[in-house]
């Protein structure tokens, strides 16, 4: 049998790729790759869009939980992206914002209100009932107390110099704004927001 020059080059080239992809570990690969798959971890997460909490810029990110299989289990958060969707960030987070599950399980997270006695050097668990009555009674207490009605001039001002109130930015546009009118028609004119309503 004649074996043109051409014919020899062919199956040698052939036979070098061959030994060479053999050589590199290349045979089985598809097999090995496959099954060194693991599956995704978020895949039977529940997934909650929310706002980043720490500044005014209001970025979108992707919240995932998920329960640890027991019947009965509550859901844990498991891991908090970016959202590409979100026309602000496009799925991208400051430092802090990237770092939002250390501060989801952080043990000094406060998670209930607190409320440290007269007198006393350590804070004690309170009900939101008991907190939410104190917060209005002594805002009452100081409102009645500090209230300028009028100023010396004898004109209207219904001010309430005393006590300021200082909102969070995690809030809609409208939200901003209904906490502006509440605020002001108390009196309160030291008011701050991050958003700078």
């Amino acid at each position: 049998m004649a074996v043109s020059r051409r014919q020899f080059m062919k199956v040698s080239a052939a036979g070098l790729a061959a030994s060479s992809v053999g050589a590199l570990g290349f045979i089985g690969a598809g097999e090995g790759l496959a099954a060194g798959v693991r599956p995704y971890r978020l895949e039977k997460a529940t997934e909650t869009r929310n706002t980043c909490p720490y500044c005014a810029v209001a970025c979108g990110v992707l919240v995932y939980s998920a329960t640890d299989g027991t019947k009965d289990a509550k859901p844990k958060v498991i891991h908090i992206e970016g959202d590409s969707d979100n026309p602000i960030n496009r799925g991208t987070l400051c430092p802090r914002g990237a770092a939002s599950l250390g501060f989801m399980h952080s043990p000094n997270r406060l998670q209930y209100p607190m409320h440290r006695k007269p007198g006393s050097d350590k804070f004690e668990r309170v009900t939101w009932d008991f907190a939410m009555e104190r917060i209005a009674k002594l805002a009452k207490e100081d409102r009645d107390k500090n209230f300028v009605a009028k100023n010396r001039d004898g004109v209207t001002v219904n001010r309430w110099l005393t006590t300021g109130f200082f909102a969070g930015s995690s809030c809609s546009n409208e939200a901003g704004y209904l906490t502006y009118k509440a605020i002001r028609s108390t009196g309160i004119l030291a008011l701050e927001d991050q958003a700078r309503i």
